[in-house]
């Protein structure tokens, strides 16, 4: 799961768990891989895998990611931590990220989707020296997804998925409420593009957010005005539109590597008068890793479908 903009816990962090949660393990069979002759009751065993309810382990990542949306200044971020993998019927740890899943099947899902943003150091940032610190940020709310098209041929698909999220930062002491972010993309999804048990996703869509939620990235109170830096009291909007993409693939069975990139582009967005707004391009990358060191015996059955 990525973050919407640059206001979710960021590409490392999102991918990173992506990885970790959703790692696609190179003992897993890609189901719709069968072969034609294979049909009724005897395709549907032949699909079914059998996979570890449990899994734990952990997961690296870093990434050169913008301070903010339309920030002037990038900075490497990165993070280690433990993970552990669910798979639930109803609350799942999986290739999509953290969600619970309400409806599920294959034209339709709605999901409750989580995700987050690093936090930013005003020092380290020139257009913001002097004001508050970006805090550590996540993001909870529905995604439902349409999947428009799907190859029976091959584990491939196009979809549309409408995440809508509340928005929090903390300090780590205290948690405030920053706003609502809407984000539609377009995303086309393929298993197996180059070898058994890898996953390539790219996406590309506009993101909004409400005014609560601009504030927290562009405004500009009287406080800290400056000769450079004059007030601004940011609106809610168009925030801007992203393409990102990324590629999780197997190095062992227990070993997997993820690596991303995305290209955001904020021309004509609802703030791009505020002072604070500093290019009309960001771009970023980011490299994961993530190592199971525990399965446990209890399985459960993979679905048939290979993106599930």
């Amino acid at each position: 799961m990525i973050r919407a903009g640059c206001n979710l816990l960021g590409l490392v962090l999102a991918w990173a768990l992506a990885l970790a949660v959703g790692r696609a393990s190179a003992q897993e069979a890609e189901p719709g891989m069968v072969p034609e002759a294979v049909t009724g009751a005897a395709m549907q065993a032949a699909r079914e895998v059998r996979l570890p309810k449990f899994e734990a382990g952990l997961a690296a990542g870093a990434g050169w990611l913008p301070d903010y949306p339309a920030a002037g200044q990038n900075h490497f971020q990165g993070l280690a931590f433990p993970y552990l993998i669910y798979r639930g019927e109803i609350l799942r740890s999986d290739g999509q990220g953290v969600r619970g899943r309400f409806y599920n099947d294959e034209a339709i899902g709605l999901d409750l989707s989580f995700s987050g943003a690093f936090p930013s150091s005003s020092r380290d940032n020139r257009a913001r020296e002097g004001m508050p610190d970006l805090d550590w940020q996540g993001e909870v709310g529905p995604s439902l997804r349409i999947t428009l098209w799907r190859d029976p041929a091959r584990p491939q698909r196009l979809n549309l998925e409408l995440p809508l999220r509340a928005v929090f930062s903390t300090d780590l002491s205290s948690v405030r409420y920053r706003g609502l972010t809407f984000s539609p993309e377009l995303a086309y999804e393929r298993r197996a593009l180059a070898r058994e048990g890898d996953r390539f996703r790219i996406g590309l869509g506009p993101v909004f957010a409400t005014d609560r939620m601009m504030d927290y990235f562009y405004r500009v109170e009287p406080r800290y005005v400056r000769a450079d830096r004059p007030a601004y009291d940011a609106e809610g909007g168009y925030l801007g539109t992203r393409m990102q993409f990324s590629y999780r693939f197997p190095l062992t069975g227990r070993l997997s590597a993820v690596a991303g990139g995305r290209v955001e582009s904020f021309h004509g967005a609802r703030n791009e008068d505020s002072p604070l707004f500093r290019r009309d391009w960001n771009l970023s990358a980011a490299l994961g890793l993530s190592w199971s060191l525990y399965r446990s015996e209890a399985s459960v059955a993979s679905s048939a479908s290979p993106f599930d």
